[in-house]
């Protein structure tokens, strides 16, 4: 892996093909190659995520779930291979709780809005939920590629959708409160109507 990575410009894409881990060539909009692309973009997203201020342990849960996601690539990359360890989607689930269990329950939607670090969060979750759906595509397109993936990406998207609501309560840069919550004209229709005796 060190020789590939020292010549980056190998010019064996030029044709539109890329290489996959078992050193078979395939088109670049391959359903797996474009699966390992949205996982890689929702990685970059972490990685701006992490260069806003967070609290301590959402930072190193985020920092597990880069590797995670390093992971869950190759193994994409790698027909045939598991690289996802068991316990990955067991930690989310872990993780979801702790953070959803001091949250405010819900009685509206929300929108994708909020503290920069929240937004940004909204936006890696939307893209995770691309990622999955680019690896159920290739599922049912015939694609060999085992459950732990897909699971993975669905509890990630939830779990993101969690930490944002967190985010918007840290208040790390001074602007923390509350979700910004969708104002659905039904609804302040019904909140306005007066009550029937």
């Amino acid at each position: 892996m060190a020789n590939r990575l020292s010549q980056i410009a190998t010019r064996t894409g030029d044709d539109g093909t890329t290489g996959l881990g078992n050193g078979e060539r395939v088109p670049k909009d391959h359903l797996r190659v474009q699966a390992m692309g949205d996982v890689d973009e929702l990685n970059s997203n972490l990685g701006v995520l992490l260069a806003e201020p967070l609290p301590d342990d959402v930072r190193e849960l985020l920092i597990t779930i880069q590797h995670e996601l390093f992971n869950l690539g190759g193994e994409l990359c790698m027909p045939g291979y598991s690289l996802l360890k068991d316990d990955a989607v067991l930690r989310l689930d872990e993780a979801l709780a702790h953070y959803n269990a001091a949250l405010p329950r819900l009685k509206e939607f929300i929108l994708p809005a909020g503290t920069r670090g929240a937004a940004i969060a909204h936006v890696a979750r939307t893209i995770a939920r691309r990622a999955e759906r680019a690896v159920v595509h290739a599922l049912h397109q015939g694609e060999q590629i085992e459950a732990a993936p897909r699971q993975y990406l669905n509890r990630l998207s939830d779990l993101l959708f969690v930490l944002a609501r967190v985010l918007n309560r840290a208040n790390l840069d001074g602007k923390g409160g509350d979700d910004i919550y969708w104002h659905s004209e039904r609804l302040q229709r019904q909140q306005n109507e007066p009550e029937q005796a």
